[in-house]
């Protein structure tokens, strides 16, 4: 399952694999800031409270977004957090602005 919480809005849902943390809150109407969705504009940074191992490796475009010690805290950016694995995940929308 995969829980996420937007600004006003957390909801649970079926966690679907090959889909991005931004998908989901797309499908599910979870109101996650975004711009872009290529990993550019960081809007969507989530910070991942459970479930990171079930989570892609941070990738390029967020290494070029997010500090590392964002990334080692459990920072993502929900449009490059694609859920690899089943099983529990649960994350907070925390843009910058």
């Amino acid at each position: 399952m995969l829980t996420l919480k937007g600004r006003t809005v957390v909801k649970t849902v079926e966690a679907e694999i090959g889909k991005s943390l931004l998908d989901h809150a797309l499908a599910h109407g979870i109101d996650v800031g975004f711009s872009c969705t290529r990993g550019t504009c960081a809007r969507c940074r989530c910070y991942v409270e459970e479930g990171r191992a079930l989570l892609n490796e941070p990738t390029d475009a967020e290494f070029d977004r997010l500090d590392e010690d964002e990334i080692e805290q459990g920072y993502r950016l929900g449009c490059q957090a694609v859920i690899r694995r089943t099983g529990d995940v649960r994350a907070v929308n925390r843009t910058y602005f």
